[in-house]
């Protein structure tokens, strides 16, 4: 192991390759996510905002969090919803699994789709810093199209919501 932090791991393997040949790669071990799309009955997403560390920018998002080890990615949905915009929802639809950077990192997202929202309370966690916003899907949709919302969990989320919510 080349280095061994509080979110992530980083090794250092010898692949094979398709044709026979070694090469070195660097793989960074994440315990993946969840991303949730909550959708108002009103048909609008909350999103929220945040300052992102390693981008040096405030980006607007969809409620995401990381799974605690272990944890049941539909669980772990029900949580970070409940933490990041106060809402539970009556119903859960599972969009998939994605890999945000399969050239380098272990990491899965679990993509949830929330429905039927019930507004409470946001239960932050210490030094989670952020705001909530309603979003027309369209508005999104468009945003993205003009790269306003370049983090990729948020356009896969909003766009999977979308075209299910047209079938739908």
């Amino acid at each position: 192991m080349m280095y061994e932090g509080l979110i992530i791991n980083v090794r250092r393997d010898v692949a094979e390759l398709q044709n026979g040949a070694h090469a070195s790669r660097e793989v960074v071990e994440h315990p993946g996510g969840v991303a949730v799309i909550p959708v108002t009955a009103d048909n609008k997403i909350l999103m929220v905002r945040q300052y992102r560390y390693p981008m040096e920018e405030e980006l607007l998002e969809i409620p995401a969090g990381k799974l605690d080890k272990g944890e049941d990615p539909f669980e772990c949905a029900v949580r970070e919803l409940a933490e990041e915009t106060g809402c539970t929802a009556g119903k859960y639809v599972f969009l998939g699994e994605i890999y945000p950077s399969p050239g380098f990192c272990r990491e899965i997202l679990y993509i949830y789709l929330a429905l039927d929202l019930t507004y409470g309370e946001m239960n932050l966690d210490e030094n989670e810093l952020l705001s909530v916003e309603a979003h027309r899907i369209d508005e999104l949709v468009e945003m993205i199209i003009q790269n306003k919302l370049p983090d990729a969990k948020t356009i896969i989320g909003v766009m999977k919501a979308k075209k299910y919510l047209e079938r739908n």
